[in-house]
């Protein structure tokens, strides 16, 4: 008995022993914190657990899974969980939640994209079956993504959470700050932290907060990556946040390809990251750098004078105002970025700088998403995209998906990606399935049809107290969420 309560005693010290840290690192979801709404897509759940979690590499690891095993026809997925996993409530988890979390999430069809799914269902506690109405590989990003809910979720969940993840809920003020404790339910490694407070600030007061002292850790856009207050330390993370141009295959301009190919080859993306994003980014060439699903020769050598031929020998000839036309049609394009948005007004600006001694007229122009949506069809806009899964490709350049919501936007067809992308979709496993991903890249692609102009990938930096410990941060993807969060069991306060 006496051991009994001296392990609770010592766990109870550590537990009291625990800093209290705040961090101001945005990503305030407006539908709360249900990933039946798609809280978590981007980044870590932190209330919940998922079945499975990626390591700083990107490495596939168990979470509540321990077992995932996918059939012959690639149509039935059968995952066996680990054992004595409870809520933060203390009520048992079992593979009847995670049946009820797959079908309610399908039901909902929201940003979970489940719509291959059949049915989920649990075959005993610890086992639950998934089936496909066709093989489709990359459903398994909802492994990775979806957190589970229990069976009495319902209206309200996303402000009262209730899950296995490390932490839970202790209040939220909608636009000021959220409080979280440790969940002392949780089945993988103590928290290490007594409480975590999010403070939901603006870019400018985040890092006035830091000054104060009054935060560990705050998340700045390229512009204040600089400003390091004392005290403090700068860490950028490598990300696959990526922002590009989006080129309409029908627009007058940008539907040419011999316009597409002479912006790819004639942007100077090394000075384009140094002035409109101070460095701190790294130039892109398509939506998936450096991961393993990214065409393995998807680059260009910044080359004016090639990009010049380009234009000459498909007819675009210079104006007296340096602007070249073909057939009375000038190479002249809006460049659409949301208001509000620093980083992509830089870039968006920057790059018209670069476009013109081509003879291309980029003009920047800001505006709501809503005035974006009605033009992104005939428009380049600089979006943002960046994904752990290869699913992005398929939702940017997959022809069926042209013109649905955010997906597709500038409209690409061809039928050469659209049969690799069947052909990765069956694959056996999601590694087996990263060839033909990356072979569609030689069509879509700088060495293909140029279908976009991608700019940079940006890294996200944090200004972080210099006694606090974050260990490596893993490859983050597009900056919605908390993915910093990602490796919070490993991080530590190394001061007394």
């Amino acid at each position: 008995m006496r051991i009994t309560l001296a392990a609770i005693l010592l766990s109870a010290h550590a537990a009291l022993a625990a800093p209290d840290i705040v961090l101001a690192i945005g990503g305030e979801p407006e539908t709360g914190f249900d990933p039946i709404l798609g809280w978590g897509g981007y980044g870590n759940p932190l209330f919940q657990s998922t079945l499975l979690k990626r390591g700083p590499d990107l490495e596939t690891q168990a979470d509540l899974a321990t077992d995932w095993v996918l059939s012959d026809d690639r149509l039935v997925w059968t995952l066996t969980l680990r054992e004595g996993v409870k809520f933060s409530d203390g009520t048992a988890l079992t593979a009847q939640d995670v049946a009820f979390t797959f079908n309610t999430a399908k039901a909902a069809a929201g940003t979970v994209d489940l719509d291959v799914m059949r049915s989920a269902e649990a075959l005993d506690p610890r086992t639950v079956r998934i089936v496909l109405d066709r093989p489709w590989i990359t459903f398994t990003e909802a492994f990775f993504t979806l957190g589970i809910v229990p069976r009495t979720y319902g209206p309200g969940y996303g402000r009262n959470p209730i899950g296995s993840g490390p932490y839970r809920l202790v209040s939220w003020r909608e636009g000021e700050q959220l409080i979280v404790a440790p969940n002392p339910h949780y089945h993988g490694p103590r928290a290490p932290f007594g409480q975590i407070t999010f403070l939901f600030t603006g870019e400018d007061t985040g890092l006035a907060a830091a000054r104060a002292g009054q935060v560990q850790m705050v998340a700045v856009p390229a512009q204040l990556a600089d400003a390091v207050p004392p005290g403090f330390r700068a860490v950028p993370v490598r990300t696959v946040d990526s922002r590009g141009l989006s080129l309409p295959m029908q627009g007058p301009v940008t539907g040419d390809p011999a316009i597409r190919r002479a912006m790819n080859l004639g942007l100077d993306r090394d000075l384009l990251v140094d002035v409109a994003l101070m460095g701190h980014g790294t130039p892109a060439f398509g939506p998936a750098d450096g991961l393993p699903w990214a065409g393995k020769d998807d680059r260009v050598d910044f080359d004016t004078e090639a990009a010049m031929d380009v234009l000459d020998a498909a007819g675009w000839t210079p104006g007296t105002d340096g602007i070249r036309a073909r057939d009375g049609v000038r190479a002249s394009f809006a460049v659409n970025y949301p208001a509000g948005d620093s980083t992509r007004q830089a870039l968006a600006e920057t790059a018209a700088e670069l476009l013109r001694p081509l003879g291309i007229e980029a003009t920047p122009k800001g505006g709501s998403w809503d005035a974006i949506g009605r033009v992104m069809g005939a428009e380049p806009v600089v979006f943002g995209f960046g994904s752990h899964s290869p699913y992005q490709i398929y939702s940017l350049f997959a022809e069926r998906l042209g013109g649905v919501e955010y997906m597709n936007p500038s409209h690409y067809a061809n039928p050469a990606v659209d049969a690799l992308f069947e052909q990765a979709q069956g694959a056996e496993s999601l590694d087996a399935s990263y060839a033909a991903w990356s072979q569609a890249a030689d069509h879509y692609g700088v060495r293909g049809d140029n279908s976009w102009l991608w700019l940079a990938n940006l890294d996200h930096v944090y200004l972080v107290d210099d006694c606090l410990d974050i260990g490596r941060p893993g490859i983050e993807p597009h900056g919605h969420g908390w993915p910093i969060t990602a490796g919070i069991a490993d991080w530590r306060w190394t001061c007394e």
